[in-house]
């Protein structure tokens, strides 16, 4: 069973939000991120509120080391009270978005997966990714064993998007590949560091 969308979904969605030009969509990061839930679906936003909730468990200096990795251009965050105080904010506008649905139900199947069975699998390619720094590295570590390998993977992802001097071994991407079918993503959410594959 396939999750709700082919795209990325969660907090690593809203990490992509903050990107060069991010400026244009807000005046400040609560605006752009509100502007964003505003005009999407329940389930979009459910996955994003269940990623920030569980991020909690987090301390504040490992969510900004992660916020800052997963995002090109993000302000600094101490300006917006602190890694774990931006993360409170994002609960509370998923949750302001979402209290005029009431009738949501709740993420289930595929949407459910917090991908537990893959941890192992998920911190050998959060190792494995040395181009990352050795901060980034065991702070998604932290996040996949702390709050779950789904979000830590997705995280992963993004930030190997957002690392200056990526590149990935075809064997690397085919174990990205591999943990991202067995968490039912879509077809877009691995796909997009694909282009980071070394030729041969």
């Amino acid at each position: 069973m396939p999750r709700f969308t082919d795209f990325d979904f969660g907090v690593s969605w809203v990490m992509g939000f903050f990107h060069q030009d991010w400026t244009y969509d807000g005046d400040n990061p609560a605006d752009v991120v509100a502007k964003q839930l505003a005009a999407a679906v329940g389930e979009d936003v459910q996955a994003v509120l269940r990623d920030a909730r569980i991020l909690g468990n987090l301390p504040s200096s490992t969510l900004e080391v992660l916020w800052y990795a997963g995002a090109q251009y993000i302000p600094g965050l101490q300006l917006l009270g602190g890694g774990a105080e931006w993360t409170r904010t994002v609960v509370g506008l998923c949750d302001a978005r979402l209290s005029a649905n009431a009738d949501l139900r709740p993420l289930t199947g595929a949407d459910a997966d917090d991908g537990r069975a893959c941890l192992d699998a998920v911190v050998a390619e959060i190792d494995g990714t040395r181009f990352l720094e050795a901060e980034v590295r065991a702070a998604l570590t932290d996040c996949a064993s702390r709050c779950t390998p789904d979000v830590a993977f997705r995280v992963l992802l993004r930030a190997i998007t957002c690392a200056p001097d990526a590149s990935l071994s075809s064997e690397q991407y085919t174990r990205l590949e591999a943990i991202g079918s067995v968490l039912h993503y879509g077809e877009f959410v691995v796909d997009v560091v694909k282009y980071l594959v070394e030729e041969h």
